[in-house]
């Protein structure tokens, strides 16, 4: 079947979370926390190597919404329950619909780090590309360095099935990076 014909939910509820696809308006609370997380995220995130205006953010949300919308890469903007604050960004991309498998990205606002937040959403995301979306393979790849990233997948008991050398250039593009590749499969 056509993957635009799928009904893929655009939230997704958990304990203390709610995912949810991005909508317009939705630039302002992301700016607001990528400018004050920016430092953290930089030498991880591409989007990160420069500050984005407000536009910038409402941009790019509009064009995830319509990448959600034709089934090309599923975001979910994370908020909490019982605040509505938002918190971060996670989502499927890489997506092979014929296999099905998926890659899962994940960065969240460094005043929410070490709360358990992406831990709690990544969880959610995986057993939903299992049974949701039908997935074989659900992938989470991330900079060797990059321990913090690296600890949600340990954490969720994702296989590291490789370290990947000189797999990419940083994203400063002042030095190769190695990647590696964690996956669950069913």
């Amino acid at each position: 079947m056509n993957p635009l014909l799928w009904d893929i939910p655009a939230e997704i509820k958990t304990e203390r979370l709610l995912l949810r696809m991005p909508e317009s308006g939705d630039g302002e609370a992301v700016n607001r926390a990528v400018k004050r997380s920016i430092e953290e995220l930089r030498p991880w995130m591409p989007f990160a190597q420069t500050t984005p205006t407000l536009e910038e953010s409402e941009e790019d949300i509009r064009e995830a919404h319509i990448r959600f919308l034709k089934r090309e890469k599923l975001r979910y903007l994370l908020f909490h329950r019982e605040t509505n604050g938002f918190i971060g960004s996670s989502g499927f991309h890489n997506i092979d619909w014929k296999v099905p498998k998926c890659e899962i990205g994940y960065w969240i606002d460094t005043k929410f780090t070490g709360m358990g937040y992406m831990t709690e959403a990544i969880k959610a995301l995986t057993s939903f590309a299992f049974t949701e979306l039908t997935c074989r393979r659900v992938e989470i790849r991330c900079e060797e360095k990059n321990f913090k990233s690296r600890a949600i997948p340990e954490k969720l008991d994702y296989e590291l099935e490789g370290i990947l050398k000189n797999d990419d250039v940083s994203v400063d593009g002042n030095h190769m990076s190695n990647t590696c590749i964690y996956a669950k499969v069913k």
